[in-house]
């Protein structure tokens, strides 16, 4: 019989989850902090008992129990166990193409008792579909059960999509501003910072650039001009070069390299322009200071 009576519907997905990355249940402790981090997937953050503090995007978010957060891909984001609880948490990474996940962005939900128990669902069939652990941090990498129930493994997409896709339906967001708190959003910035430092100070031989620091953060240059001096007093470079200078000061003290060299080694442009620097910061010239901690050893 001709395939023309009976035309084929492709049916559509305007929500689709393509690759899972991690799957975690955490039960975390009373003074529980995570510094924070970024990477170019999706990932939801439910807490299922406790409360939770969480800084994303440069907002501070006091998450309650029932409360979901998504971070978009490259956003950086931290959390820490807040009031003394001891949280339990589900966190979910994953890859979504869909143009309709840009729903989820900046997107904080409260999730009614279908959803939550769509969540349980996803959850069983996700600890059905793969071996533990689900409460290690650092550990990533989802492994199969050989003895999964036929199907688990596409229950879990399942479940997971039909959470979303009802989150998008009713358009249930909570207003940022009912959850925003001071003093979350003052240590989730504090964490961000002493992670930009850790970054100035690992790179402080290269030529690193504003733009380069903004990237790798996701920040963009206002915003982190203002974060970074309401923490430190000092602009980025201005930090940036003074651990330049620090780091001159320790290799002339060591005496292994010429100016010339120390200068070619921290990237500076020239002698001259070392030099010049290095006056500025230190009111004298390498010479000098070289001078001066000579005298000192006499």
């Amino acid at each position: 019989m001709s395939a023309d009576l009976f035309p084929r519907m492709t049916l559509g997905e305007p929500l689709a989850i393509k690759r899972l990355i991690s799957l975690h249940y955490f039960e975390f402790a009373p003074t529980y902090v995570f510094d924070g981090e970024q990477h170019d997937f999706w990932e939801m953050c439910y807490v299922d008992k406790g409360e939770l503090g969480v800084y994303a995007d440069g907002e501070g978010y006091r998450l309650k129990q029932g409360d979901m957060i998504f971070h978009r891909p490259d956003e950086f984001h931290s959390l820490w166990a807040i009031s003394g609880t001891a949280p339990n948490v589900v966190v979910v990474a994953f890859e979504c193409a869909s143009e309709a996940a840009h729903f989820f962005e900046r997107r904080l939900v409260t999730l009614g008792a279908r959803q939550r128990e769509m969540l349980a669902q996803m959850m069983q069939h996700g600890y059905d579909a793969f071996k533990p652990p689900f409460d290690e941090p650092f550990d990533h990498k989802l492994t199969r059960r050989a003895d999964a129930p036929l199907g688990a493994e596409q229950l879990f997409k399942i479940h997971l999509e039909m959470l979303l896709l009802d989150l998008l339906h009713s358009g249930q967001a909570a207003g940022k501003a009912e959850r925003r708190s001071g003093t979350v959003r003052h240590l989730g910035e504090e964490s961000l910072v002493r992670k930009i430092i850790a970054l100035l100070e690992e790179r402080v031989e290269e030529d690193l650039k504003l733009d380069a620091v903004c990237h790798t953060f996701n920040l963009s240059k206002n915003h982190a001009l203002a974060l970074f001096k309401a923490q430190t007093g000092q602009s980025i470079m201005r930090y940036f070069r003074n651990l330049k200078q620090q780091k001159a000061r320790q290799l002339i003290r060591e005496g292994r390299l010429t100016f010339t060299e120390i200068a070619a080694r921290l990237q500076y442009g020239s002698v001259h322009s070392f030099s010049r620097q290095f006056r500025t910061a230190t009111g004298m010239s390498p010479t000098e200071y070289l001078h001066s901690i000579q005298s000192k050893v006499r």
